[in-house]
């Protein structure tokens, strides 16, 4: 990326980017309906129909004026944090430009009656069938473009490189999906509380079992020195690139080294991120919680992983109403999916530090050097702040005054807005960068099967196992129940 000088991390940035939307969204609550004009997208076969602001108080407004307002919004919010992080202003104007255009193509298509209708819609749509992927198949037609773009046209690629940021997208997704998270948590408490606890007690096999496994196997098995096999652990077993950087960083390995594992987490995660959620769709369809977990513990970068928990919450409620009249209320298989990647996330700082802690001490060991216990906090992923804020802030005000939920409901549907647009840009720009042609001719191979034969050999079993044992039997609150 061309940047000058940083002035504020990624990690900060989506934390602030985050709370901005929060913030306005608040404001709901004193009368002022700051985000109402923003765009909501419904499914359709008229698309003159399709576009409409989401709150009832701009409904005289046009879809289209709608649709360019949040563009607007989007892209000056966007664009500050670019000039907070010293991204040149005319490229990341264009190049942020493009990816929303397409993003938001894309999320449209994925709205196509027979694309997304469910089974309850049919007669209202005029149709006899439809793929029943509800409307977040969109995300999944932004990938799909997103890897064209990446694997086809590297040129055109490069052009968006300025505004091609994942992480930067999801992370202000994951703060903004707090707030929803939140008043879904006060309607259900004794529910939100179980995923709470089952969630904490995931993620302990993901450090205790995952890492281990992994380092042993690519030390003993495949000869990595310890500065490759560590970060690679990490990368594979805990949080992909955020757990890769992390130790990398930790231990003082050379950049590269992180860097290829996670060139390497990004390909795997966008190849779990279109498998697994199908395969939940066939097998635990049942058990949706599980599937939820499943997601969180399994897909390894918080894009793809909190993705993939959308997108399993979305063909899971689906086939469910198609195959037993049960409808599902929408994200409590995204909050446990989110839930158990935001545990992970918490204690990637921890882990940091302690493996600091060991290289210092023991591996390198180095004369008069000390670790410092600052390294948690530089280590700590500060967008979970937002996160925890926002969930937090939400689920003490509903909880204190359950009168406000309706409030809160509105309020929160209004910041989900741009949520949703956040996650579309994630899965666009998640195909973007991964160009695996290139990844392969820098010779990513060898690591690449320590990958296959990790992930596909015990870690995504493992953590299915693990997601069956706490959240089996767990069933997401009822649609009017």
């Amino acid at each position: 990326m061309e940047e000058r000088k940083r002035g504020i991390s990624e990690d900060w940035l989506s934390f602030w980017l985050g709370i901005v939307v929060f913030v306005l969204g608040l404001a709901y609550f004193i009368g002022l309906d700051l985000l109402g004009w923003g765009i909501k997208t419904s499914v359709w076969m008229d698309v003159t129909k399709a576009l409409s602001p989401v709150s009832d108080a701009f409904k005289g407004m046009p879809g289209l004026t709608s649709l360019f307002l949040t563009y607007l919004f989007m892209l000056v919010l966007t664009e500050i944090g670019a000039v907070a992080l010293g991204v040149r202003v005319g490229k990341f104007i264009f190049a942020f430009s493009v990816i929303f255009w397409i993003g938001y193509g894309c999320w449209l298509l994925g709205h196509f009656a027979y694309i997304a209708a469910t089974p309850d819609a049919l007669k209202k749509f005029g149709i006899t069938w439809s793929l029943q992927l509800t409307g977040e198949a969109g995300f999944i037609v932004a990938l799909i473009a997103g890897l064209i773009v990446g694997n086809f046209f590297p040129g055109f690629s490069e052009t968006l490189k300025e505004a091609t940021r994942p992480e930067l997208y999801i992370k202000t997704a994951i703060v903004i999906l707090g707030a929803g998270l939140g008043v879904k948590s006060a309607e259900a408490i004794g529910l939100a509380s179980a995923v709470l606890f089952r969630g904490l007690c995931a993620i302990v096999e993901a450090y205790l079992v995952y890492w281990a496994v992994v380092y042993f196997i690519s030390r003993k098995y495949f000869k990595f020195s310890k500065e490759w096999a560590a970060p690679l652990a990490s990368g594979i077993s805990i949080c992909g690139v955020s757990a890769a950087i992390a130790t990398g960083g930790a231990i003082r390995s050379r950049p590269v080294v992180p860097i290829m594992v996670s060139s390497l987490v990004v390909i795997f995660a966008v190849v779990e991120l279109i498998i697994l959620p199908f395969l939940a769709q066939t097998f635990l369809w049942q058990q949706p919680m599980v599937a939820g977990a499943w997601m969180g513990l399994a897909v390894k970068t918080d894009g793809a992983a909190v993705a993939s928990g959308a997108v399993v919450d979305a063909l899971i409620r689906a086939k469910t109403l198609a195959e037993t009249g049960v409808n599902y209320k929408e994200g409590w298989m995204l909050m446990t999916a989110t839930t158990v990647k935001v545990f992970i996330d918490i204690f990637i700082g921890v882990w940091a530090f302690i493996l600091a802690i060991i290289w210092c001490a023991v591996i390198e060991c180095k004369p008069g050097e000390r670790v410092r216990p600052g390294q948690i906090w530089e280590r700590f992923p500060k967008f979970v702040i937002g996160y925890v804020l926002t969930f937090v802030i939400m689920l003490l005000l509903c909880m204190a005054n359950p009168g406000i939920i309706k409030m809160a409901k509105a309020a929160t549907a209004e910041m989900d807005s741009f949520r949703v647009l956040f996650f579309v840009l994630t899965f666009f720009t998640i195909g973007v960068v991964s160009n695996f042609k290139k990844l392969w001719e820098e010779g990513i191979g060898r690591l690449a099967a320590v990958y296959i034969l990790c992930l596909f050999g015990f870690i995504i079993w493992v953590g299915l196992g693990i997601s069956w044992i706490f959240f089996h039997g767990v069933k997401p609150p009822l649609v009017g129940g």
